[in-house]
């Protein structure tokens, strides 16, 4: 019996074998209600959960370590203590609660004291969950065909515990070093051998360590996608154990104060990774979660001011040039130089999926990553994360839109990852900061009007927005749905022939009315071009012989294209 996957839909991905079950050989799965009836266990009586007797058990476990995430499995019977049970870290709902996520079929506690309950809030909580829980006067059968291999795998949680903390030792000296994350990896690697990743949520790479030939493996596996980011567009972000042919992966939320910052990514070729080394990578991650609570305290207070002083360039308050220039500097930012607003905000969608780690705040991750794209490419950008928005502040080069959207494809990566869309807007260049809140108007101008004509992902420059510049300044949405429906009249119904012959008005008046050319881009033959032109006068108005008409039937196609009017 293997793992369950934890979900990764990178191709080939599995779970990794040997990762801590009891196989059973010889054994089929039974229901639970028929376990009890077996000489596994010992003296069983089921004291809640009753409702979910039906669920099927595959394996068997002993939980001899509250941290038991790394050996949890689908169709699994956990055997432990009120001892264990007793150093849980989180509420015994919660724990339960977690379990049946996992598809665990239920729990089996020995108690200390034969005249002993369980408490009533572990009782009320397997019985709403439906999870079967039952009390035993002893662990397991010692003459059960699966008793050996439960000691074995006891035996193998208590010496992982044993090691992790000797690895956090480890580490926690390089943290109080001052060590950061490039030193932990090298440290992680030096201990548990293979290739170690450090990554962002989205699984961009920000350090690397180990031997020379595993980070060559690591670079060509389908563990990464073709931008080099490890696949965390999975469930619960891609934790877990993973398998791919010969190599094994196992993957750790780093998080802090709650909120989920990174991953730790163990990558193997030379051995198998099983739940003992997830455990010993969780650990590790929460080793280096130290080290994001250092950086946060510190950079909490720079990014405020920082954004502080970029909100006030935004509103013209940001005094003189030159004590503008020379307060960017001390940030790092070049102003003095051409530059182009650009501005990123989270196009509106769904929340991120429950089963995810809590992440920090969308506008901070977006802003981090294209703080991460533009390093590379504008050593004095300047990039900050506003209350809903991501304002870039950067050189103008040969071609500014070329190197947007190439800041735009590597915050996107391949195949998605799990990242959220966002807009685009892109102004024109000033040489004086004087002229930033006027580029800052048209950035927001170009991101709002892209998003309504493309939707989401829109990446909009402010001199191609044309006459929706004009359109956009018009507040009062009813009155240009208005004049759209007055001017298009039945061309305005959402059925597909409105459509289709709004199609044919649009190609008409983009050619100036040039049948020939119509009929060829429409792929219509002629005649029947020229019985839709006809058809269409009866509807609109001779627009053939009056340039005004013409006018305003494309002004109302533009607003309709731009307020998404059965489009």
């Amino acid at each position: 019996m293997t793992a369950r996957d934890v979900g990764s839909s990178a191709p080939g991905f599995r779970a990794a074998a040997d990762t801590g079950d009891v196989p059973g050989p010889g054994v089929a799965p039974q229901s639970f209600a028929d376990l009890l009836l077996s000489d596994l266990l010992v003296s069983p009586t089921l004291v809640a959960g009753e409702t979910g007797t039906s669920r099927e058990v595959s394996n068997v476990a002993v939980m001899a370590v509250p941290d038991i995430g790394p050996w949890l499995r689908a169709g699994q019977l956990l055997i432990t203590t009120p001892a264990v049970l007793g150093r849980l870290a989180e509420p015994i709902d919660a724990f339960l609660a977690r379990l049946d996520r996992r598809g665990v079929s239920g729990l089996a506690v020995r108690l200390d004291d034969p005249t002993a309950t369980l408490p009533a809030e572990m009782s009320d909580a397997a019985d709403e969950l439906g999870l079967p829980v039952v009390v035993v006067s002893d662990l397991y059968s010692q003459v059960h065909p699966l008793s050996g291999a439960l000691a074995e795998l006891s035996a193998r949680q208590v010496d992982a515990v044993f090691e992790a903390d000797r690895l956090r030792r480890v580490l926690v000296d390089v943290v109080m070093a001052g060590g950061g994350f490039a030193e932990l990896a090298v440290a992680v690697a030096g201990e548990l051998g293979g290739a170690v990743l450090i990554t962002t949520p989205d699984g961009r790479q920000l350090c690397r360590a180990g031997d020379e030939s595993e980070l060559n493996r690591l670079a060509s596996s389908a563990a990464l996608d073709s931008t080099g980011r490890v696949r965390t567009d999975s469930t619960e972000g891609g934790l877990g154990l993973h398998r791919l042919g010969d190599e094994f992966i196992a993957v750790s939320a780093i998080s802090a104060n709650g909120i989920d910052h990174g991953r730790l990514v163990h990558f193997s070729t030379g051995h198998p990774l099983r739940s003992e080394d997830l455990y010993l990578v969780e650990q590790a991650a929460a080793v280096c979660a130290l080290v994001v609570a250092r950086e946060l305290v510190v950079s909490s207070v720079e990014e405020k001011h920082r954004a502080n002083f970029v909100r006030d360039l935004l509103l013209g308050r940001g005094g003189e040039h030159e004590h503008v220039v020379a307060h960017a500097k001390t940030f790092g930012w070049d102003l003095d130089r051409p530059v182009v607003v650009v501005v990123i905000e989270p196009d509106p969608v769904g929340e991120d999926e429950p089963s995810m780690p809590t992440r920090m705040p969308l506008v901070e991750r977006q802003a981090r990553a294209f703080t991460s794209a533009v390093a590379g490419r504008d050593t004095g950008a300047a990039v900050t994360a506003l209350a809903t928005e991501t304002v870039i502040l950067m050189g103008v080069g040969t071609d500014t839109m070329n190197l947007v959207h190439e800041l735009v494809a590597y915050v996107r990566g391949d195949g998605g990852g799990g990242r959220r869309p966002f807009g685009v807007g892109v102004s024109r260049p000033t040489d004086s900061v004087d002229g930033i809140p006027a580029l800052y108007g048209q950035a927001r101008t170009a991101l709002k009007v892209g998003r309504q004509i493309t939707g989401a992902w829109a990446v909009t420059h402010f001199d191609d927005l044309g006459v929706y510049r004009l359109l956009s300044l018009v507040e009062d949405d009813r009155e240009l749905e208005s004049f759209a429906t007055e001017t298009l009249r039945e061309l305005t119904a959402d059925t597909a022939e409105a459509q289709d012959m709004r199609r044919t008005l649009e190609v008409l008046l983009a050619t100036n009315i040039n049948i020939a050319e119509t009929a060829r881009q429409l792929h219509f033959h002629y005649n029947t071009l020229r019985y839709r032109v006809v058809k269409l006068e009866k509807m609109l108005g001779s627009f053939t012989d009056h340039p005004e008409l013409r006018l305003d039937l494309s002004l109302a196609l533009k607003i309709m294209a731009m307020r998404g009017i059965n489009s």
